[in-house]
């Protein structure tokens, strides 16, 4: 039995009726691999407790492919999971404490400790939000069972933008790269759906709009809107006019900002009990960051920037012999094979590729720091170099002579001491 939503709707999406509007423009997979992709969606929504349900794309692989699914769990069930999450780790750290309280109660001598402080590590957004607003579920195969994707982080998606590996279809597969990748095959698919949905999942002008409490909030000074509802009174446009102009389409999903989120957090930002030990100890506090602002929602496509000569979109109509009925097609030039479709209120986004972004230039990995520099060098730690032979001979002479030389004083203090003598 499929799961059914409050309103008697069931969160299981029509893939077919997507798969033949993209078939207008030659888009998409077989109607038989459609279908088996339909039942296994139906599989996952009667097992999980799904609220919503979307086929979000097919990423190739070397050995296998993912075909995923972006669901919304109903409320309530994914805060329990959370929770489960946050008491395994706290108990782990727990473990980890007492584990490291008995190695110092062993060691005696502990060397040195390094005073380098690393730099604060950015906290992922809660999920529900920003990047992890959607949760992911994929398989290599229809048929074969879904594997829920890890929530990502900000150093997950810093960290991916430097980097350009093909997936091998093995989520357990390690992520072999420079920088390194903080996480295994399962990670970086879910940073690189992170960063392909927040640059290409888009929507016809008007059929998403702001709610009036958040339009408010934001008039008050508060922080950039981040949810949107439904339009009631959405009116579609013609397919000439979403295909002629840009600014008919809009980024329904947030930006994601050079941090690896999409809002914004300063790191060193502290409570008041920690800004008090600071003061005591008064350290060197460092220099404040520049709060870092993206696109907001909503944004049209008409601002995107371009790739050298190359616009970010394509536009274009599915047929140009019967124009009543064709299908408004777009085709991202920055993530190659992103397409999105529109007709009349009915529009979707999807993705078939290897998860890369396009680069006009080849892909050139970052290198490697510098090497350290040596240990200043000093007369107190530069060891001597051995004396040559001629050198030996001429301090062995030098020392005779200085013996010779004690031996004969000494021979003169005592004649000086016997005549001394003789004369008392």
């Amino acid at each position: 039995m499929m799961v059914k939503m409050e309103k008697g709707e069931t969160p299981l999406p029509n893939v077919m009726e997507t798969a033949f509007y993209f078939e207008q423009a030659g888009i998409g997979l077989s109607k038989d691999e459609s279908y088996h992709i339909f039942l296994a969606l139906k599989k996952l929504v009667s097992v999980q407790p799904i609220q919503t349900c979307r086929f979000w794309g097919k990423i190739l692989g070397l050995e296998m492919n993912y075909i995923i699914a972006e669901v919304q769990y109903h409320e309530g069930e994914e805060e329990e999971e959370t929770e489960e999450e946050e008491v395994i780790e706290e108990g782990g750290k727990r473990r980890g404490d007492v584990e490291d309280e008995d190695e110092e109660t062993e060691k005696e001598d502990e060397p040195p400790k390094s005073t380098y402080k690393p730099p604060p590590v950015i906290p992922k957004e809660e999920n529900g939000t920003g990047a992890n607003k959607y949760v992911y579920f994929v398989c290599n195969e229809p048929g074969k069972p879904w594997v829920k994707l890890p929530p990502v982080t900000p150093a997950q998606i810093v960290c991916a933008r430097k980097i350009k590996k093909f997936f091998t279809g093995r989520l357990d597969a390690p992520v072999v790269s420079f920088p390194p990748f903080p996480g295994n095959e399962a990670n970086y698919l879910r940073a690189q759906i992170a960063r392909i949905s927040a640059g290409t999942h888009i929507s016809p002008i008007g059929f998403y709009q702001f709610a009036e409490e958040e339009g408010d909030e934001e008039e008050e000074g508060g922080g950039g809107r981040d949810t949107y509802e439904e339009n009631p009174d959405f009116q579609p446009l013609s397919v000439v006019e979403m295909v002629d102009s840009l600014s008919t389409w809009v980024h329904h999903v947030q930006n994601i900002l050079k941090q690896g989120r999409c809002v914004w957090l300063n790191p060193f930002q502290k409570s008041e009990e920690e800004e008090e030990d600071e003061e005591e100890e008064k350290e060197e506090e460092p220099d404040e960051l520049q709060q870092e602002i993206g696109p907001p929602l909503l944004t049209p496509l008409s601002e995107d920037e371009g790739i050298q000569n190359i616009p970010a979109w394509t536009a274009q109509p599915s047929t140009n012999l019967i124009p009543q009925y064709a299908v408004a097609i777009l085709q991202s030039n920055r993530w190659p094979g992103a397409y999105a479709f529109a007709s009349g209120r009915k529009f979707d986004n999807i993705y078939f590729g290897w998860g890369h972004k396009y680069s006009p230039e080849n892909h050139s990995p970052a290198l490697p720091p510098p090497v350290q520099a040596e240990y200043p060098s000093g007369p107190e730690i530069t060891e001597t170099r051995d004396p040559t032979l001629e050198e030996e001979l001429a301090f062995k002479a030098a020392k005779e002579e200085a013996l010779a030389a004690a031996e004969e004083e000494d021979d003169e203090e005592d004649v000086e001491d016997d005549e001394e003598e003789d004369d008392d």
